[in-house]
């Protein structure tokens, strides 16, 4: 199964936070909710594609803080991605995903 385009928006469309860390929180909490619309949850989750606005070492800090969080013990497989702008500029963070359903 392939994720695309998660990012900080909560289901009213609403960019829920200003700071990497919290959008970073939300766009996990899309991902895990794409997950459990699909019959799945994160553990079949293989591969991560993150997509950081500006990347310098303090946005690394706050995603792998929101990475742990989500994804204890074993993390997927994931490439960190920096970029100038996204889709909407408020999005600081995207994340794509492939996991492997039963």
């Amino acid at each position: 199964m392939f994720i695309s385009g998660q990012t900080a928006w909560n289901e009213r469309k609403e960019i829920v936070g200003d700071s990497v860390l919290e959008q970073a929180r939300q766009a996990f909490r899309n991902l895990e909710k794409a997950m459990e619309a699909a019959g799945g949850t994160l553990k079949d989750v293989v591969a991560l594609r993150i997509y950081i606005v500006g990347y310098q070492a303090e946005s690394g800090t706050a995603v792998g803080t929101a990475l742990r969080e989500f994804f204890s013990g074993n993390p997927p497989a994931s490439t960190w991605i920096g970029v100038f702008a996204l889709a909407v500029p408020e999005f600081l963070i995207e994340i794509e995903a492939t996991a492997v359903l039963d």
